[in-house]
């Protein structure tokens, strides 16, 4: 059976972004939640669920999350702001 995988970005009580990719976004979160995700989260909560879309299968997650984290930090919220619903037509439009 395929997964379907999705990228999410997590932002901090202090403003950080955090972007990640999951089979399950409500589980992934609850893990960082509960400082069992990611070392660079813990200890900076509350944590807010800001923005999350399908992405395909790892390979192409793995992409998407690559392109999400080469983006400045205002790049990064003006995606936030749009919430589009596919990342690579996003990303086509952007150039």
């Amino acid at each position: 059976m395929e997964q379907r995988w999705q990228l999410y970005m997590l932002q901090t009580a202090a403003g950080m972004l955090y972007t990640g990719i999951t089979t399950d976004v409500n589980r992934r979160l609850q893990q960082h939640q509960q400082g069992r995700g990611a070392r660079s989260l813990r200890g900076k909560g509350p944590l807010t669920l800001v923005f999350h879309c399908a992405a395909g299968d790892r390979a192409a997650a793995s992409r998407l999350e690559y392109q999400v984290k080469q983006l400045s930090r205002a790049r990064k919220l003006l995606l936030v702001a749009q919430q589009p619903t596919c990342l690579n037509a996003w990303f086509t439009q952007s150039d």
